[in-house]
């Protein structure tokens, strides 16, 4: 038995599932999972010595790599200050600036201490600022694990949302509708019979949580039309894409300017910290300067501020991004023409230096149906190949991989190799 399976039995019987979250339990692909003792650059190593190329990067923040020394010595040199104070520092300030300075609609933001936070936290400041309580998501779209948040569609656009998880009471779902991600002609409808009852609809502007999926051309312009003409607020769920796909987001690579944008622990190099942002007009209603409530004692800690602020150093270096698109191109270009030498049909999403691979013959994948409708069993399969051969793919179907800086063409060219032997497997099996 190796040293993971002994960990994870051990773990089971404290901790739910043996994860303290529900991914990382491998339940959809099936195996256990390895549990890691380090990660450096492009590479992490599991507690029984197997070293691995990393394409999840803690699930996306690590842009820059595996305990990047500019971002560790960030870390302990505001270590020997203080790890926490519960109090305003100098350095919230400069991070507040920079970010700021990336996303144009932005014109002040709070610091928070995750995503989900700030994602919930900028849907209470939607609905204050429009006195309406309705929210609308889209399917397949992952916000946190808020109460509202965790919603299906009902059986048509005037249904209410039901809620998907034991918890969550009706009052909590019924405001929130869901609707098909890229489906503009339902979004048009919806605002047509219920546009005075919207508050906001939130998006994630590339659908990470599906395994990449691209906004359609005209889906975000929609979506701010409809914003527009009916006095909604559109929320860009950015905690996946900001600085990730571009260095302002997917609203700077798109031009699409929200009402609010939400940001996750990218912004600390991959410590617990979040925000959200927008106009003044509008979070000038945040406590203590307005009446929205809001706060944490952690919000804004040393740590993940100097992390942030060390990681934005390196992403603004000449080129950066530039490096990141072409490195995850080549990837990509190299993994289609491993499927089709090997006639496995596939279907690879990318933008930026974000990546989803689809076993499908569509030609599209614009929404969670068509992401469902793949071959799941091929997709488990190829993950548990590729990590046997030593390559760390996020463990299901249906989310994104990541490539970072530390990713050098070597690596690449390693991935594709073993890409190679696995397609081979594939295509025999």
């Amino acid at each position: 038995m190796s040293r993971s399976e002994e960990l994870f039995l051990k773990a089971k019987t404290m901790i739910p599932g043996g994860v303290n979250s529900p991914v990382r339990a491998f339940k959809s692909v099936g195996g256990t999972p390895p549990f890691i003792r380090s990660g450096q650059g492009a590479h992490i190593t599991d507690v029984d010595g197997k070293v691995y190329i990393d394409y999840v990067g803690s699930w996306g923040p690590l842009i820059v790599g595996h305990t990047h020394p500019h971002v560790v010595e960030a870390i302990c040199r505001a270590a020997e200050n203080g790890c926490s104070f519960g109090a305003p520092t100098e350095a919230e300030i400069t991070l507040a600036e920079r970010i700021i300075e990336r996303f144009p609609g932005m014109e002040m933001v709070r610091l928070v201490n995750s995503g989900t936070e700030a994602v919930m936290s900028a849907i209470r400041l939607a609905r204050a600022a429009t006195g309406r309580d309705v929210l609308v998501k889209f399917e397949g779209c992952y916000h946190g694990h808020a109460d509202g948040l965790l919603v299906a569609a009902g059986s048509g656009l005037a249904t209410f949302g039901v809620p998907t998880s034991p918890g969550i009471t009706r009052a909590a779902a019924r405001d929130t509708l869901v609707l098909p991600f890229n489906d503009l002609t339902a979004v048009e409808t919806l605002w047509a019979e219920r546009g005075n009852e919207i508050a906001a609809v939130i998006v994630e502007p590339v659908a990470g949580n599906m395994g990449c999926v691209l906004p359609l051309p005209g889906f975000l312009e929609g979506l701010r039309n409809v914003c527009d003409t009916h006095g909604s607020l559109l929320i860009f769920d950015e905690v996946m894409t900001g600085l990730r796909v571009d260095r302002g987001g997917a609203q700077t690579l798109y031009n699409i300017r929200p009402d609010l944008t939400t940001l996750g622990k990218i912004i600390g190099g991959g410590l617990p910290v979040g925000a959200y942002g927008g106009p003044a007009k509008w979070m000038e209603m945040i406590a203590p300067a307005g009446p929205v409530y809001q706060a944490g004692t952690l919000s804004g800690n040393p740590l993940a501020v100097a992390a942030g602020l060390a990681t934005l150093d390196l992403l603004d270096a000449p080129g950066a991004y530039a490096t990141l698109a072409a490195k995850t191109r080549y990837l990509v270009k190299g993994l289609d023409q491993v499927m089709c030498a090997n006639n496995i049909p596939c279907l690879i999403n990318h933008v930026g230096s974000m990546f989803g691979l689809f076993f499908t013959s569509a030609q599209t994948v614009a929404n969670f149906t068509d992401v469902s409708n793949g071959d799941i069993n091929r997709f488990n399969l190829w993950f548990h190949g590729m990590l046997q051969e030593g390559i760390y793919l996020a463990p299901s179907a249906f989310e994104a991989g990541f490539v970072s800086l530390a990713h050098e063409e070597t690596m690449l060219d390693q991935t594709l190799t073993m890409a190679e032997r696995v397609a081979g497997q594939l295509r025999a099996a």
